[in-house]
């Protein structure tokens, strides 16, 4: 990896399996390498896999076999942004439809506990509305959505 600087994700034995879900899931985005752990060590054996560099959405991540000692929480999210409605289904349908949940405004989780926002640039655009009125009337609207209708949003948008 030639990155100067990568999140590492911590996973509990799945860190292959994460990444070829993910690199199917979001464009520009690919398992770069596997790398097998050399020794045994608390969270792997020799050989297997303990951490995958990968590409998601063009930003550069690790993978790592670290072990059931942590889960992921809310405190960490990614936001991938959508341009239409067909976009935010596809990628909202791939992490929820595959064992993950459903959470709020636009927030889900998948199968793996990560965080996820997908976020159609519709809502960023009503929100960030000079009509502060307008804005509103988008925010109230995406508070109650689970997945983002950007029809709905549009619709509060202009009242």
């Amino acid at each position: 990896m030639n990155a100067r600087i990568a999140a590492c994700l911590w996973f509990d034995g799945v860190a292959e399996e994460a990444a070829q879900f993910y690199a199917a899931t979001f464009p520009d985005s690919r398992v770069e390498a596997v790398h097998r752990a050399p020794l045994d060590n608390p969270s792997t054996r020799a050989g297997d896999v303990l951490t995958v560099d990968m590409t998601i959405c063009g930003q550069p991540f690790v993978a790592l076999n670290g072990g059931p000692s942590f889960k992921f929480n809310e405190a960490v999210s990614f936001q991938v942004f959508t341009d239409t409605q067909e976009e935010t289904d596809r990628f909202w349908n791939a992490i929820v439809g595959n064992g993950g949940a459903e959470v709020v405004c636009g927030w889900c989780k998948d199968k793996y506990g990560l965080f996820w926002q997908i976020v159609p640039r519709a809502l960023v655009r009503a929100m960030a509305n000079p009509d502060r009125a307008a804005a509103a009337r988008a925010m109230a609207a995406m508070m109650g959505m689970v997945k983002i209708d950007i029809a709905a949003i549009e619709k509060a948008e202009r009242g």
